[in-house]
């Protein structure tokens, strides 16, 4: 793929975290828990879900330093309490948010082969998509591949797994701005193979 303007990734990122955080939020009502409709998230609207550090400063700042802008939204409010299996609530409500993400990747790649001439926000939609579903994954707390690792690993390991979650945006953070070579081959390794399914 081509050099993509920042000019057309940062609404692709932000339609895409929009996309993603909904998905979480919808997968909660369909198991029980109204908490996120009630709080008005269940919404397209960018204001919903935008927060201060995250959808702003932060991906400025990341912008600066990679060329590519790093950011989150605000997390939608999850209760699990409705659910009739916590475990297995948490683990479906944390997968669909990555999961949303590889739909977006894959449609946005059917459409740029069919040759829908939108080359620069389809091949944006399919590189940010396929990122945002691959690094949601990484098992640390607090990205959704801690949730659904926690749906796995025996209940007596959870207290302790849990407190991880304190440190675990540090470890993201030190990751993302002293190691980024790690991180991006870590994503490339992840990256190539659904590029081969997609066909780009």
């Amino acid at each position: 793929m081509h050099s993509i303007s920042l000019l057309v990734i940062l609404p692709v990122i932000i339609f895409s975290i929009i996309i993603h955080e909904n998905a979480h939020g919808l997968m909660a009502l369909a198991l029980g828990d109204k908490t996120a409709k009630n709080a008005g998230r269940l919404s397209l609207n960018p204001l919903k879900h935008a927060d201060p550090f995250g959808s702003l400063i932060l991906p400025l700042i990341s912008s600066q330093i990679f060329g590519w802008p790093v950011g989150y939204a605000k997390p939608v409010p999850i209760n699990p309490l409705y659910f009739k299996n916590q475990r297995m609530g948490m683990l479906l409500t944390a997968l669909a948010g990555p999961v949303s993400n590889l739909f977006l990747a894959f449609v946005a790649a059917f459409l740029l082969k069919a040759g829908l001439p939108l080359t620069s926000f389809l091949e944006a939609a399919i590189l940010i998509n396929t990122v945002l579903a691959i690094f949601n994954l990484i098992p640390m707390p607090p990205l959704d591949g801690s949730k659904v690792l926690a749906g796995f690993i025996p209940r007596r390991w959870l207290a302790g797994y849990y407190r991880l979650e304190r440190y675990g945006i540090i470890v993201i953070f030190v990751l993302i701005f002293m190691f980024p070579g790690l991180l991006s081959r870590v994503l490339v390794f992840f990256m190539r193979p659904l590029f081969y399914l997609m066909g780009v």
